[in-house]
């Protein structure tokens, strides 16, 4: 799309027109595109339908939004409470020591993580369950009384023990759940937890180190962002900007492969390369290729080794959204959460057999991995799509272009995304499969270089120059089947001021002055398809932010394109991370990296937590 067009005055369309187009266009693309479908919408009163259609109050948004908020508290809607499940620091095992700043890496290992994100609730009882908690990254100035300044072995250890996953088992009394630290499942999965590589990529010379000469042992998982679920129980984390624990001591010169990820002799401010040598990039170089992965955890079993599943392909995983298509196949939907990367899709060599139980365990560890392109006009905001293989032999992907084998065209995904033609996107995050399993949405968070650097130009998808508020694309597969390698797809919201801004920058027209967000982040759908939107964004409330408050969640209907404000954070907060118990009447969502004194409020020191929200008369949540 042109600057021109981007930066289009607001009073050169009329708003009836523009509202009555995004109606038609939502319309067009859940029933199916295509000459006869559009005739037949517009032959029955196509502008009364149009506007009422869209202008309609959902009957799945039952609660009354609330406005933005600055204060540091959760805010919920009448007839809603919201109370804290757990904190980072937590005990969540009856040895475990309390809450203390003070605490050590051994204190830290038996607690709570910090900085919580993507979840799953997986029930055991109608009383007991387990929560499975990814756990980011630390924020130095809480973890240490020193606030992250000369950072000794045991800071280091305590940093990597608060990082990973959390499987916290819960106890339902009073009508309400709490931990069980007498849970025989509680585990914590750390930076230096074995884990085992399989797929493809398992045993390449790429992997191997020192400590591993096999490429198949590695320890510890981190920067573990969003999640996914399998049919078969297990949980899968995804490991995101694990570039930002790597350095050296000396200058060191590292070739496109690291630039492409991000890896140099300086890390994010960790140190864990002072005290733990394999994060020091220049004694071992092979170590960063060992992280950028999707790992599956069996969370039933505390003693099982988790498995990295390098056909997903390495990148910063967002997270991993998994469905089984009709003919059995398992397809997942991942994000690679970096300004101008990628859309991916795996889809297994095997075929899911719910009667075969836990010999569906391995559908992950072979497949094929591919990569999105989209096309369409400037001007639209929907067009077509395709997904390109990641095949080594096709599309360019060949030892003449740097690929000598599969193994690689893995490892540095990100370079085969370039080679065969993929479309860069504007921080690709979560991805959400809709309940009826035939419409797929993805957060686009923003970018600040689209339409500015030479490498992020403006495309269909990403219409926006410098895009600072975030879109959701969505897309439906071919004839509903998730494994072909043709879509169509549309924008279903385009965040924005329409209260400051015109044109694009305003947003689409399911956005108004009483439901303003910026930078969509963590997506996922109830069961009955409700779309929950969670943002990672400008919380200054000024400029061209003015208004929206702090960082929120929001609930939309995906038919009539409606979205109401349901949640609103404390200071300096991200939203991310939600699930829901299986009858849909308790929601847990995380608060990460809050910034004043939240939860405990006073002058304690802030702790990032699992948020549980139900209904007042036990209801189903949004309803």
């Amino acid at each position: 799309m042109s600057k021109h067009i981007d930066q289009r005055p607001l009073d050169t369309e009329p708003d009836f027109n523009r509202f009555i187009d995004a109606a038609l266009s939502r319309r067009r693309f859940l029933q199916g595109t295509g000459a006869a479908s559009a005739v037949a919408f517009f032959a029955a009163n196509p502008v009364a339908k149009a506007v009422a259609d869209t202008m309609s109050q959902s009957e799945l948004l039952g609660f009354e939004a609330i406005p933005t908020s600055t204060t540091d508290t959760v805010n919920v809607p009448s007839g809603y409470k919201a109370d804290v499940l757990v904190s980072w620091g937590d005990p969540l095992f009856a040895n475990a020591p309390a809450f203390s700043q003070q605490n050590g890496a051994d204190a830290q290992a038996l607690q709570f993580g910090d900085n919580n994100d993507g979840m799953t609730f997986f029930p055991l009882a109608s009383d007991r369950a387990l929560l499975a908690v990814n756990n980011e990254y630390i924020n130095d100035e809480y973890l240490f009384e020193h606030g992250g300044k000369n950072i000794s072995a045991d800071d280091a250890r305590k940093s990597q023990a608060a990082h990973g996953v959390s499987l916290v088992e819960l106890k339902k009394m009073d009508g309400r759940w709490h931990v069980n630290q007498e849970g025989r499942l509680n585990r914590r999965i750390t930076a230096y937890t074995e884990m085992a590589m399989t797929g493809p990529a398992a045993g390449h010379s790429l992997l191997k180190t020192a400590a591993d000469p096999s490429g198949k042992k590695i320890l510890g998982t981190f920067n573990n962002c969003a999640n996914g679920e399998t049919p078969w129980g297990t949980y899968l984390t995804c490991e995101e900007n694990f570039n930002g624990y790597f350095a050296s001591a000396k200058n060191v010169t590292l070739g496109k492969t690291y630039q492409r990820y991000g890896i140099s002799d300086s890390d994010w401010g960790y140190d864990w390369y002072k005290h733990d040598e394999r994060f020091d990039v220049a004694k071992h170089p092979n170590e960063p290729h060992r992280f950028g992965w999707v790992v599956e955890i069996d969370p039933m079993d505390p003693n099982s080794t988790p498995k990295k599943r390098s056909a997903l392909g390495r990148f910063k995983h967002e997270n991993a959204a998994l469905t089984v298509n009709d003919d059995g196949h398992v397809v997942v939907y991942m994000g690679d959460d970096e300004r101008g990367e990628h859309l991916y899709k795996f889809v297994s060599e095997g075929k899911y057999d719910p009667s075969k139980g836990s010999a569906n365990r391995d559908l992950l560890e072979n497949g094929t991995l591919y990569v999105a392109k989209f096309t369409g006009s400037d001007d639209e905001l929907n067009g077509q799509g395709e997904w390109l293989a990641l095949t080594f032999g096709k599309n360019g992907l060949t030892p003449e272009n740097g690929f000598p084998d599969e193994a690689s065209v893995l490892i540095f995904a990100r370079e085969a995304a370039t080679q065969v033609g993929a479309t860069t996107m504007d921080r690709p995050e979560w991805v959400a499969v809709h309940a009826d399993k035939k419409h797929v949405f993805c957060t686009l968070t923003n970018n600040k270089y689209r339409g500015v650097k030479d490498n992020h130009p403006l495309n269909a998808a990403n219409p926006r120059t410098e895009n600072p508020y975030g879109h959701i694309i969505r897309w439906a597969p071919t004839q509903g089947d998730h494994t072909r390698d043709t879509f169509e797809w549309d924008i279903f919201v385009m965040a924005g001021h329409p209260e400051k801004q015109s044109g694009l920058m305003a947003g689409t027209d399911n956005i108004n002055k009483d439901n303003m967000f910026n930078s969509p982040d963590g997506i996922g759908f109830d069961r009955a398809g409700r779309l929950w939107i969670q943002t990672d964004g400008n919380y200054s409330n000024e400029g061209d932010f003015a208004g929206m408050g702090n960082n929120q969640m929001l609930c939309a209907d995906t038919q009539t394109g409606e979205i109401r404000r349901f949640l609103t954070g404390p200071t300096s907060c991200e939203i991310t991370g939600l699930t829901f118990t299986p009858d849909s009447r308790t929601m847990f969502v995380g608060v990460q990296h809050p910034g004043a004194h939240f939860p405990a409020g006073g002058n304690a020191i802030p702790r990032s937590s699992v948020i549980m929200i139900t209904k007042e008369d036990g209801g189903v949540i949004g309803s």
